[in-house]
C-alpha cells in the first residue's frame, strides 16, 4: 500500500501574519467609520455665530447703510459680518441661483459695504473625503472577510464542508467487527480491494462503481459498514451528514460540495461518506421556491461532482439513507450511485452474532443463553441489540453483580421494547384482576392458534403506557406470512379484549393500543396484500400522490376497504372468544396466578399452556 499524501502543515509565521493583518483591519474599521461620521456630522456643516437674517432683511439693512462689513464664505454659501452697532449676522444663500448671488453682491457694492471673499480650502476636502471613506470602509470589510477565509476561522469555514476525517489515531473498524450483514459485507469487499490494490483492477480494465448507496431501516449498521470499508482499505474516510449542506443562503451548499470533493481528491484514494443523503438528494420538483432553490442547486453540484470523477481518481462515494424511494433519479443512474446495497434487520443467526460481538468484552454469567436472547429479539436492529447488551450491563451494575445474568438480558429486552417497569404504580384489586385477565387472554389465544409463535413470558408489571405485556417468540424468522397467519395475529391482538368481555361482561380502555395495531394490520391485509376475496388482487397505497393530483381510487373503494377490515376484525374477535371459551378454566387459573406472582415464564408458564385446546377453525375471512 502506498503511503498516503499529507497536506503540508500550516506555516506558523504565515498564520501569525494573517492574525496581525486581521487585527489591523479590525482596528482600522471603527477609526474609518468614526472619521466619516465626524466629517459628515460636524466638519461639513457650516459653523457661524450671530443672528440669521432673511434676504429681505439683509437688503433693507444694506440700503439703510446699517451693514458694517460682509465676508462671503465660498464653501458654506454664506455671508457673515457685522451690522447695527457691531452685532454679528449671517445670511444663507445656498438655495438660490446665480442671479440671487449677483443681486446680493450688487447691493453691497452699491452701498459701499466693505466686502471680501474668504476661501475655505479645508472645506474643499469634504466632498472627496465623503466619497473616499465609504470605499475604504467597504474595502476594509472585504479584506477582513478575505483574511478570515484564508486563516480558516469561523467566517472562512462558512462555505467549507464540515467533513470529519477519521485520523490515524482513531480506532479502526474492520469487517470482523460486523455481523448480521454478510451479503452487504461481501459486496463491499470489492470496494476494499479496489482501494487497497487499484493496479490489479486497472490491469484487468475493470472499473469499480463510483458510488455505493446503503439503504435500510435505522440502526441496521449502514455507517458502521462504511467505516469498516475505510478501516479495511486503510484510506482516509470523510464523513458528513446531508443536512450539513443545507443552508438558507443560495450557493453555500454547492460551495461545500465542491470543498468536500476537493478535500477527498487531494487525499485520494479516499472514501466520502454522506449520511442521510435524502436531506440533499430528494427528488427535484418543477415548482421550486425559497429554500428549495438552494437545495436543488446543492443537488445539481453533487451530480456534477460525482459524474466528473476520472475512473482512476481513487475516490469512492458512499451514502446512506432510510428513504431510497424519494431520491432523485439522476442520482441513482449508472455512473453515480450505480450500486445499491439494501441492508435489512438481521436474521436469527445474525442477531446471535451481533449479541456475541457486543458481549465479547463484558462478563457474562453461566446462565446466559445468547441464542435464546436472539430468538426473543426478532425484528431488532443492530443498534437495538447493542442497546440490549448495554442495558443488561447497567442493570447488573445496579445490582452490584460481578457478571451479567440471564435475568439482566431478559429485562433489558423488555426495557428496549416497552420501557422500564413501573413497579411503583399502585393498582386497585379490580384493575389488577382485569389486567391479569387481559394478558392471560393474549397468551391463551396465541397458544391456541398456529403461526403466532411460542408464548415465552406473561407479565402484569406496567411498562410505559402498557399495563402489562405478553412476549411471544418464533423459533425461526419468517420472511413471508400467509393470509391465515396474519388473521391469527389479529385474533391474538384482540385476545385481551375478548377475555375481558368473556370474564367481566364488558371491555375497558386497556385494549386501546391492541385495537390500533389490529385495525392497522387488518387494513394492510386488504389494501396492500390483496387478501380480500371480494376486492380481489387490489393494492392501494396508504398515501396519496405527491404531485397534488387526485388519488387513483374512488371513495367507494375506500368504503369497501373499511368494510372488509371491519369484517376481518369481527371474525378475529369471534375466533378469540371461541378459543378462550374452550380454555376458560385455564384462563381463570392463569389470571389468578398473575394477580399473585405478577410474572409467569419458563416452566411455570408452560404448565398453564400445556393443556390448551387448539382452535380447529381458522379465522373465517369474508368471501
Amino acid at each position: 500500500m502506498k503511503s498516503q499524501p499529507r497536506k503540508p502543515a500550516a506555516n506558523p509565521r504565515e498564520s501569525a501574519s494573517h492574525r496581525q493583518a486581521i487585527l489591523l483591519c479590525a482596528l482600522a474599521l471603527p477609526f474609518l467609520i468614526g472619521l466619516y461620521a465626524l466629517i459628515v456630522g460636524y466638519w461639513a456643516r457650516p459653523m457661524t455665530s450671530g443672528q440669521q437674517l432673511r434676504i429681505d432683511e439683509f437688503l433693507s439693512l444694506v440700503q439703510k447703510d446699517q451693514v458694517g462689513s460682509a465676508t462671503i464664505l465660498s464653501a458654506d454659501n454664506r455671508i457673515v459680518g457685522t451690522y447695527a452697532g457691531g452685532r454679528r449676522y449671517w445670511l444663507d444663500f445656498s438655495g438660490g441661483h446665480e442671479s440671487l448671488f449677483a443681486r446680493l453682491t450688487g447691493a453691497l457694492e452699491q452701498s459701499g459695504v466693505p466686502t471680501r471673499v474668504q476661501g475655505q480650502p479645508l472645506k474643499g476636502l469634504v466632498g472627496p473625503a465623503t466619497t473616499l471613506l465609504p470605499v475604504l470602509i467597504l474595502g476594509d470589510l472585504i479584506m477582513i472577510l478575505f483574511l478570515a477565509g484564508r486563516s480558516g476561522g469561523a467566517l472562512g469555514s462558512f462555505g467549507r464542508a464540515a467533513a470529519r476525517q477519521v485520523g490515524e489515531g482513531s480506532p479502526t473498524l474492520t469487517f470482523a467487527d460486523l455481523a448480521g450483514a454478510d451479503e452487504a459485507v461481501e459486496e463491499l469487499r470489492e470496494i476494499r480491494d479496489f482501494l487497497a490494490e487499484p493496479a490489479r483492477f486497472a490491469a484487468m480494465g475493470a472499473s469499480v462503481p463510483r458510488g455505493v448507496l446503503l439503504s435500510g431501516p435505522p440502526g441496521c449498521g449502514k455507517t458502521r459498514l462504511a467505516k469498516a470499508v475505510a478501516g479495511e482499505s486503510n484510506v482516509p474516510f470523510f464523513s458528513i451528514s446531508g443536512s450539513d449542506f443545507v443552508e438558507m443562503y443560495v450557493g453555500v451548499g454547492a460551495a461545500r460540495i465542491r470543498d468536500l470533493f476537493a478535500q477527498a481528491s487531494a487525499a485520494a484514494p479516499a472514501i466520502v461518506f454522506i449520511d442521510e443523503i435524502d436531506a440533499v438528494g430528494r427528488a427535484r420538483s418543477s415548482s421550486a421556491a425559497g429554500g428549495s432553490d438552494e437545495r436543488e442547486a446543492t443537488l445539481n453540484q453533487l451530480l456534477v461532482e460525482m459524474d466528473g470523477f476520472a475512473a482512476d481518481s481513487g475516490v469512492v462515494v458512499m451514502a446512506a439513507t432510510n428513504r431510497p424511494d424519494i431520491l432523485d433519479s439522476a442520482l441513482l443512474r449508472p455512473g453515480r450511485f450505480d450500486r445499491r446495497i439494501t441492508i435489512d434487520t438481521p436474521d436469527l443467526a445474525g442477531r446471535g452474532a451481533i449479541l456475541a460481538i457486543h458481549a465479547a468484552c463484558k462478563p457474562l454469567g453461566d446462565d446466559v443463553d445468547l441464542p435464546a436472547i436472539a430468538r426473543q429479539t426478532a425484528g431488532f436492529s443492530g443498534a437495538d441489540l447493542a442497546s440490549v447488551v448495554n442495558e443488561a450491563a447497567l442493570l447488573a451494575t445496579r445490582r452490584r453483580s460481578a457478571t451479567i445474568g440471564a435475568w439482566d438480558l431478559s429485562e433489558a429486552v423488555e426495557r428496549v421494547v416497552a420501557g422500564p417497569s413501573r413497579r411503583s404504580r399502585v393498582l386497585t384489586a379490580a384493575d389488577k384482576a382485569r389486567i391479569a385477565c387481559h394478558e392471560a387472554g393474549h397468551a391463551f389465544v396465541a397458544a391456541a392458534l398456529p403461526g403466532t409463535g411460542q408464548v415465552a413470558k406473561v407479565s402484569i408489571v406496567a411498562r410505559g403506557h402498557a399495563g402489562g405485556s405478553t412476549l411471544s417468540v418464533n423459533e425461526q424468522d419468517r420472511v413471508l406470512a400467509t393470509r391465515s397467519e396474519l388473521a391469527h395475529r389479529v385474533a391474538v391482538l384482540l385476545g385481551g379484549r375478548a377475555a375481558e368481555r368473556l370474564v367481566f361482561g364488558e371491555v375497558s380502555t386497556g385494549s386501546n393500543d391492541d385495537l390500533v395495531r389490529a385495525a392497522d394490520l387488518a387494513r394492510r391485509m386488504v389494501w396492500e396484500c390483496g387478501m380480500s376475496e371480494r376486492l380481489g388482487p387490489l393494492a392501494v397505497s396508504s398515501a396519496g400522490p405527491n404531485d397534488g393530483s387526485a388519488p387513483p381510487w374512488s371513495e367507494q373503494t375506500v368504503a369497501e376497504i373499511d368494510a372488509e377490515a371491519r369484517a376481518i376484525l369481527a371474525a378475529a374477535e369471534a375466533t378469540a372468544v371461541h378459543a378462550l371459551t374452550v380454555n376458560r378454566a385455564g384462563l381463570d387459573a392463569m389470571a389468578a396466578a398473575l394477580v399473585t406472582v405478577e410474572t409467569l415464564e419458563g416452566p411455570s408458564l408452560e404448565a398453564f399452556l400445556a393443556d390448551v385446546a387448539p382452535t380447529a377453525t381458522a379465522l373465517a375471512l369474508v368471501a
